[in-house]
């Protein structure tokens, strides 16, 4: 992989997992879950707005990465995102990783690690 290819999917990652966490932070900030009033308050809490600003640049970056690799490698290099997004809501969220969800994080980065060889 060229590096701006490594880049770009490195850039996706930090941006996907940035979004993901931004929206934990807001679906879990309001303490109102009360129809309208949970979803006014996400209206106004912050953590919504660098979330959805996270996945447009997210976006961004995404269709610029599928410019320079083949879709099926695209893909699954993109499931890479799952694993940094469980290690970041253990880290912050304190979410258990348990031994099967440390088992898929290992089989989804031996994948990783074979498709960006090849």
């Amino acid at each position: 992989m060229s590096p701006l290819v490594i880049i770009l999917w490195v850039s996706n990652i930090c941006f996907d997992t940035l979004g993901q966490i931004a929206f934990k932070f807001a679906a879990t900030s309001s303490s109102n879950h009360d129809g309208w009033y949970y979803w006014l308050n996400l209206a106004k809490n912050h953590w919504i707005w660098i979330g959805i600003i996270s996945y447009v640049v997210e976006f961004l970056l995404w269709l610029a990465f599928l410019t320079l690799v083949p879709l099926s490698q695209g893909i699954l290099l993109a499931s890479f995102n799952i694993i940094t997004i469980m290690l970041v809501g253990r880290i912050i969220f304190k979410e258990l990783l348990t031994f099967y969800r440390l088992i898929g994080m290992l089989l989804i980065t031996a994948g990783v690690i074979s498709v960006g060889m090849s």
